[in-house]
């Protein structure tokens, strides 16, 4: 989210940093803010803030309380489409467009969603932005892990308040799902699986009842109108706790596949790997299609257990291989590209990555990998620099 304009000032925090005065400048002398420095990552809502806004002002279709936009309007956001005024709304997920539907309709309704899937199905990027379209906030956020506390799902305190005044709302630290309960927002849990049994069913009252009981006040905080949650959990690596059957009753669950066709996760891939070198001003690769191109048919053969024309049965290593390791393989390419070749993308940049992404197991994986190269990759066409380029990373 955009962080707020400050006043020149000695900097009493690490974040201030940007308003400090540069050294040996006249003392008193008036100067102009330093411009605050460019996020890395901004959140959803910052980052199409204008796909956003034109979504909404063509928007004419009835919109459920305290939601920025149409369930229509969220879903085109997701799935891209041209506006009437000529907006073009580019694509956040390649898929079907009737779980995109499913799930938007969810959040319309008192269920929460369970979006689930192998890892790479991009269920925290929808989750994200099913948040940014509905709510216009993404960050009510819980990440779950094996250390996730009660706290961070349901509220904890202010202990210097506590200590001095007893327990009030004033000493009251709300978690993100108890913001979001008061204010008619939509709450993230990511990895739900990997966090505690005895958290998660914190939950229950939550998404059954519409309430959080503070027993410590005598009081609850009952849920508005607008209010919802979205939660991610792995399917394959099923994390630390299953959820309970009390749970899971509470959630609409919709899976998320991987990609359909080749051509699908070719163009997720481009998409993602464009938008992330231009997030770090990485030149466009000229060659970088026919790369890409490549890199996903390794994956999806190596993940399939069978090449693309079906004539060879593949073993399969014990990673993932998912569109996510996929981009992030192709996006340290580019930038070897960049900064230690001549900026065109080519096997010598991706073959360790590759080999980084499919060897996860040094001995199993590595037999898998060794056979797939000399069975497949040695004897297809136009292959040979790749092979060798795969050869030396593997000696």
């Amino acid at each position: 989210m955009t962080v707020p304009a400050t006043t020149p000032t000695t900097p009493t925090t690490p974040g201030a940093a940007a308003t400090r005065a540069t050294p040996g400048a006249a003392t008193g002398a008036a100067r102009a803010p330093e411009p605050a420095p460019e996020v890395l990552r901004p959140h959803a809502e910052d980052a199409f803030a204008d796909e956003l806004a034109a979504l909404a002002a063509a928007d004419d279709r009835p919109r459920p309380a305290r939601w920025r936009l149409s369930p229509w309007a969220v879903a085109t956001y997701l799935q891209g489409g041209v506006l009437p005024d000529g907006t073009v709304i580019t694509p956040k997920y390649v898929g079907p467009r009737r779980l995109v539907e499913v799930a938007v309709t969810t959040l319309a309704t008192d269920r929460a969603l369970l979006l689930l899937g192998v890892p790479g199905t991009a269920k925290t990027w929808v989750s994200e932005h099913l948040a940014a379209a509905v709510s216009g906030d993404s960050t009510l956020l819980v990440q779950g892990t094996a250390g996730t506390p009660e706290e961070a799902v349901r509220y904890g305190w202010n202990y210097a308040r506590l200590l001095a005044h007893g327990p009030s709302r004033d000493a009251l630290v709300p978690s993100p799902l108890m913001r979001a309960m008061s204010e008619g927002m939509t709450a993230r849990v990511e990895e739900l699986t990997r966090i505690p049994a005895d958290v998660q069913d914190s939950l229950i009252t939550i998404l059954s009842e519409k309430t959080l009981p503070l027993p410590e006040l005598g009081q609850e905080v009952q849920a508005v109108r607008g209010f919802n949650l979205i939660a991610t959990a792995n399917d394959r690596d099923r994390g630390v706790n299953e959820l309970s059957s009390a749970l899971r009753r509470r959630f609409n669950t919709v899976v998320l596949p991987l990609p359909a066709t080749p051509q699908d996760e070719v163009d997720i891939v481009s998409r993602r790997v464009d938008q992330i070198g231009r997030s770090l001003d990485l030149p466009v690769a000229p060659a970088g299609a026919a790369e890409i191109r490549r890199v996903v048919t390794v994956f999806r053969e190596l993940r399939d257990g069978v090449t693309t024309d079906g004539r060879t049965k593949l073993k399969s290593p014990s990673g993932t291989l998912s569109t996510a390791e996929a981009i992030s393989v192709v996006t340290n390419g580019l930038a070897l590209a960049a900064h230690f070749g001549d900026g065109v993308l080519r096997p010598d940049d991706v073959a360790a990555g590759i080999l980084g992404a499919v060897v996860r197991d040094p001995g199993a994986d590595r037999v898998v990998w060794q056979e797939y190269l000399e069975t497949v990759v040695r004897e297809r066409d136009g292959w040979k620099d790749f092979y060798r380029a795969c050869r030396e990373v593997s000696a």
